[in-house]
């Protein structure tokens, strides 16, 4: 085929997830739309992959994508004429433990929760399934019904079938070269055989994605992984139509395959390729085999089926495969490039993802915004740090050999720490801190008390933090406490059309006086909540903007994405150049007033105000506000400084036994007090009327923002789903979200975040409560409640505002 010189999108990656995108934007969009090919289709690691297809994850909307994969997968062959190799076998995964097994137990409550058939079985119904298997060590196992598997060249040719029946073009034997790009937006793609110009680029290069990006200045944060599996000869016995297998305790997985089995595992010493690029010529080669490596999945693979043992071996496949720092794949609109989108990075599930990966990456790149909730795959999740190849090296290999561990709540990375610290951070260690790690950053999650191993213990159950954390959280509610929050990501607006640009972007109103405060969320066309933040107003033509800790590259893209053009503002990133120091308690104003002159009375310093203060001689920004239901401030202070206003508040708070706190005791205190947390319980895909925030939006004032129309429509009919509070009284009962909502004994939600009420003595759970005729009070209050915790059912009480006493939440007193 002869190159065109012209496209409105051009997407580069003939494997999977590139011609599903083709195919869904040519299908749903009538797009006019080229795939550029360097080698031929499925070459790179679609070719050579195992080809397992599962659907259950812990994101409500990535299974939701997993599902669409099958569904499309079923109907592929009778639209395109070609066969898919899908076969619906179902997924048996292996529990060998008791912690195993209450993952599993949670896994089918969060299956439930999403609407997925999943089952708990015994060792003898496993053992019927798969008479092969030797099954003296099951405690049980998980059955999918809806899982399966494909073959991946058969879907990949199959999509790029049906994407050519519905108008695009496909181009293989030409390489990119590079981009001719003007004020960070890519005008022509570069190739082997001339220039395409194009309005929108869709980076689907596999293991080549990262080094397509750089040629952007994208940093696309890739580690290609040697992956090994092997095919054996025909296993007398085994039935054709046999389930996957997943035996995460062993670490390997199983599929048939013409009578014989497909075995390979993820191992705890993975083996990578190059921190480098990828070879151009890398399209259907392989890496020599190696048996010494593979050799502790076949020993483990013989002892689940022991008719291995005798088996040939027809072929290893021993080829690289893309995987990311934290284990989720890769999508969204670049940050560093205004339109180039990318789809990349899938982890060895690039099968299972391809059809409703390249469904909604196709929406997107028509929209410029993402369908549903996908934070979790979101490209603007990674920041500066990912960068750094040996860091990305370091983190995706232990996230590799993570791949089948037991998924522990609140379970921290290791690698790659310490990498980015406060100048409090040796303080801290000196007050026995237990550090965790958010984007890079260091913060304290707890600190252990004289005698007590400052270190987590990872359990099912209550870890060994439980009850400091609890003397933390009593703590901010009887006294005063300080948490070292300077890896708040930090923003600034300024100029003559800053206020403009703000009250566009913003759903609350930011058109308040210079000194005040204003608590907003971002939304898209939908309505959804696209970031939550904090906007201070320090100058007629200033605006200082602080957000949470990960969401620091995401906001940031989302801000100056949406700034109209035109306006005369300047946007910019100052995290690191303040610390943010948070006071928390009844007994804050009584700290700070010992180390300033301020007023810092309720009459001189009211509740969501700025002001700027002297604390020992240095500046500082004070903003009235807290997170935990107490009265407090946060204290922005410039980052060099940040030692010395520590221990000015530590001496002065010293009669009112001051202690640093960390972010556990936070997460807990919040949950009493019902605020939100963005990511978990407001997300893309919940609106501010349906997460009880209608307050925070200003749809009483005549000026525009968007998703406005969207949140007008709502407004007038009966929401289907509101965000409500429920407390569990069994104290034995550990919440962690995703635990089913049963009213009336019928599933209407599912938690969005869970924890423990220190306080009030109960489990605290958020959740949105779905009815499609409306949730109104009536509805709400008439309903008997339960949860679904590790499938088990235990009685809830609902609730419709903050937990605790509101005369202890002393936010404006």
């Amino acid at each position: 085929m002869t190159l065109p010189t012209h496209a409105q999108i051009v997407v580069i990656g003939g494997g999977i997830i590139g011609c599903s995108t083709a195919y869904h934007l040519a299908r749903d969009h009538k797009a006019d739309v080229i795939l550029l090919e360097q080698g031929s289709l499925t070459s790179g690691s679609t070719w050579h992959a195992a080809g397992l297809v599962g659907q259950l994850r812990s994101s409500a909307s990535i299974t939701r994508v997993l599902k669409y994969s099958v569904d499309l997968y079923k109907g592929l062959e009778a639209e395109t004429g070609l066969a898919t190799g899908w076969k619906m076998t179902g997924c048996l995964r292996l529990a060998t433990n008791q912690d195993r097994w209450t993952e599993f137990k949670r896994l089918a409550t969060t299956a439930g929760s999403f609407g997925m058939e999943m089952h708990l079985v015994s060792p003898e119904e496993v053992k019927r399934m798969w008479p092969l298997m030797n099954v003296d060590d099951l405690v049980g196992a998980s059955w999918l019904p809806t899982d399966g598997q494909a073959s991946p060249s058969d879907i990949t040719q199959s999509l790029a079938r049906g994407a050519r029946m519905h108008g695009a073009k496909i181009v293989e034997n030409v390489r990119v070269t590079g981009f001719e790009m003007k004020d960070g937006r890519i005008l022509k793609v570069k190739t082997t055989l001339g220039d395409i110009a194009c309005e929108k680029v869709v980076n689907c290069g596999g293991q080549w994605a990262r080094q397509i990006g750089a040629m952007a200045g994208i940093n696309v944060p890739l580690q290609p992984v040697k992956h090994q599996y092997i095919i054996t000869e025909k296993i007398e016995g085994l039935s054709t139509d046999a389930p996957t297998i997943r035996d995460p305790d062993r670490r390997t997985y199983f599929k048939e395959e013409v009578g014989g089995l497909v075995m390979g595992g993820y191992e705890p010493n993975p083996q990578p390729w190059t921190t480098g690029d990828v070879p151009d010529e890398w399209a259907f080669r392989l890496f020599d085999d190696d048996f010494d490596h593979f050799e502790q999945h076949m020993m483990q693979a013989i002892d689940r089926i022991p008719a291995l043992e005798k088996a040939g071996v027809k072929q290893m496949i021993n080829g690289p495969e893309s995987f990311t720092p934290d284990g989720n794949f890769i999508l969204g609109a670049a940050p560093e490039c205004k339109n180039m989108f990318v789809g990349a990075g899938f982890n060895a599930f690039g099968i299972a993802s391809g059809g409703g990966a390249g469904w909604v990456l196709a929406q997107w790149v028509v929209d410029g915004e993402a369908p549903l909730d996908l934070w979790v795959v979101d490209i603007r999740r990674f920041a500066g740090l990912h960068r750094d190849r040996q860091w990305v090296l370091d983190r995706t290999l232990e996230a590799y050999g993570k791949h089948y561990t037991i998924g522990f709540p609140h379970e921290e990375y290791e690698s790659g720490r310490p990498r980015l610290v406060s100048p409090l951070y040796e303080r801290l260690k000196s007050h026995g801190a237990v550090f965790g790690s958010k984007l890079g950053w260091e913060r304290p999650n707890w600190f252990a008390p004289a005698g007590v191993e400052p270190k987590d213990v990872y359990s099912m159950g209550r870890q060994n933090w439980f009850a400091p954390v609890g003397d933390e959280h009593a703590h901010v509610r009887d006294a005063v406490g300080v948490f070292d929050q300077s890896s708040f990501a930090k923003f600034e607006l300024s100029g003559p059309d800053a206020l403009k640009a703000l009250d566009w972007i913003c759903a609350n109103d930011v058109t308040k006086p210079v000194g005040r405060l204003t608590y907003t969320q971002l939304l898209n066309t939908r309505g959804g909540i696209e970031a939550d933040l904090t906007v201070a107003r320090i100058a007629e033509d200033r605006f200082y903007i602080v957000t949470g800790t990960g969401f620091r590259t995401h906001d940031f893209g989302w801000i100056a994405d949406h700034i109209p053009a035109g306006l005369n503002c300047h946007f910019s990133d100052i995290t690191e150049e303040w610390g943010t120091l948070s006071l928390m308690g009844p007994k804050a104003r009584d700290v700070l007033a010992k180390v300033t002159t301020a007023d810092v009375s309720n009459a001189g310093f009211p509740f969501g105000q700025v002001r700027d203060l002297q604390i020992g001689g240095v500046g500082i920004r004070a903003l009235r506000i807290t997170y935990v239901g107490e009265l407090g401030w946060e204290l922005h202070v410039p980052i060099h400084a940040l030692g010395e206003v520590f221990d000015a508040l530590m001496a002065a708070g010293r009669d009112h036994a001051i202690r640093p706190v960390g972010y556990r005791a936070l997460e807990s205190l919040r949950l009493e007090k019902g605020y939100r947390a963005w990511g978990a319980d407001i997300t893309p895909n919940d609106t501010p009327l349906e997460a009880g925030l209608g307050w925070a939006v200003k749809l009483a004032k005549g000026s525009d923002f968007p998703g406005r129309a969207a949140l007008e429509r709502q407004k007038s009919e009966p929401l289907k789903k509101r965000l409500m509070g429920f407390t569990v009284a069994d104290k034995d009962i550990v919440l962690v979200g995703r635990e089913t909502i049963l009213r009336n004994g019928e599933p209407v939600g599912y938690l969005t975040s869970g924890g423990y009420g220190y306080t009030i003595g109960k489990n605290v759970g958020y959740g949105y409560v779905r009815n499609a005729e409306g949730v109104s009070d009536d509805f709400l209050r008439s309903g008997t409640y339960e949860l679904v915790v590790a499938a088990d059912r235990t009685p809830a009480e609902i609730a419709f505002g903050p937990l605790v006493d509101p005369a202890m939440a002393r936010v404006k007193a």
